[in-house]
């Protein structure tokens, strides 16, 4: 079967830096954008340039220095955002300009206080002034989640006619469902006669605990792109997380979809940017987590060390993990016990280990974890 490529648009460096707390500088921002172009992103979105000097400059300069992904500066329907972004982004190989406006009735009559038809109108003159000055121009449609399909078409015929190479249709608030999602995905391709003349994307938050999946469920839809940040870092409950999109293509041949992403960077990169945005990853996030490849269950270590793949669907080395981990707690069993003393160079029979392991219980349950200093005292009064 035929593989389509998904491209991947990280905006950890825009959308992410947003986070409060998490600022970056210029040169923070240029070796994070290094490391994301290694890593095998196809876009880099580094910044929103006119909304300050260090934005501006970092956009500048980090086009300076990419050279195979594309670069693009994040703009308002706004002629003096659009022509700033322009000229923050002339030493990039690959610019592209992203510009946008509100899609969704809530935000047309609450946000712009106009029209749809006035929406249409700004919407165009945006994207025809950026294809002007960039050959590559994304328009965004935002709150695109909750917008009137049929607006929202419509919407998307006028961008793409105007100039548009990519569409983005943004779940802003992570309201949709990933049916839904999919759905309104499928709906333009099937709605919108030129829609063969651009991509479109997925941009999804986390609201309700689904950017992820809707992101996936938007790409089955027929998206070729998802915005994404490392550790799904981002404004309020975060974006779609880079490292939970490229496992899951990668694991599931299925959808008939494949990215450039090296899985093999994955941990290095989310450490990078925990360190660098001083923004905690939390133990139990999915691929990246310390605790996605430990065990602590008897049940799960007994099984996982029969066969890995009996509790692990991905080996830690797909995403430069560098083993998995035994973990001991009152609820781990005898052959998770005998495994990290062996670990430990100490070679224990059956009924050894059954009288080690009634001392390593009341030493677990007087403490959340057993460590090897623990270990070594137990099995040194075995062995005198």
């Amino acid at each position: 079967m035929a593989q389509d490529k998904v491209f991947i648009f990280d905006t950890t460096l825009r959308d992410g830096e947003q986070v409060p707390g998490c600022k970056l500088n210029t040169e923070e921002k240029i070796k994070l954008a290094l490391e994301l172009e290694t890593l095998g992103v196809d876009i880099i979105e580094a910044g929103f340039p006119v909304s300050s000097p260090g934005d501006f400059a970092s956009v500048n300069e980090i086009s300076k220095v990419i050279k195979n992904a594309t670069v693009t500066g994040l703009t308002r329907a706004v002629q003096k955002d659009i022509e700033v972004a322009a000229e923050a982004l002339k030493p990039a190989v690959r610019p592209r300009i992203h510009t946008g406006i509100g899609s969704s009735d809530n935000h047309i009559k609450y946000k712009f206080n106009t029209t749809r038809e006035n929406i249409i109108e700004r919407a165009i003159a945006a994207v025809k002034l950026a294809r002007n000055l960039v050959p590559d121009v994304e328009f965004y449609a935002e709150d695109a989640g909750r917008a009137d399909l049929q607006f929202l078409a419509q919407l998307t015929e006028a961008v793409i006619k105007a100039g548009a190479t990519v569409v983005n249709v943004p779940d802003t608030t992570g309201f949709c469902l990933p049916h839904q999602y999919q759905e309104k995905m499928q709906y333009l391709i099937n709605n919108v006669s030129n829609i063969d003349k651009a991509i479109l994307s997925c941009h999804c938050h986390n609201d309700l605990g689904l950017a992820t999946a809707n992101s996936i469920a938007g790409a089955i839809g027929g998206a070729r792109q998802i915005e994404c940040t490392i550790n799904g870092i981002g404004e309020r409950a975060g974006n779609t997380s880079l490292e939970e999109v490229a496992m899951i293509i990668k694991k599931h041949p299925e959808l008939g979809l494949y990215t450039n992403i090296d899985t093999t960077r994955l941990l290095p990169m989310s450490r990078l940017v925990s360190d660098t945005m001083r923004m905690v990853v939390q133990p139990n996030k999915a691929v990246v987590g310390d605790n996605a490849f430990s065990h602590s269950s008897g049940i799960h270590q007994d099984g996982f060390l029969k066969e890995a793949t009996t509790y692990e669907i991905i080996a830690p080395e797909e995403v430069g993990a560098d083993t998995s981990k035994i973990v001991l707690t009152a609820r781990s069993g005898r052959s998770a016990l005998a495994y990290r003393f062996k670990n430990l160079g100490y070679e224990f029979d059956r009924n050894q280990v059954d009288e080690l392991y009634q001392q390593f219980l009341n030493v677990a349950d007087a403490k959340k974890e057993v460590q090897d200093s623990d270990l070594k005292e137990m099995a040194e009064k075995v062995s005198s």
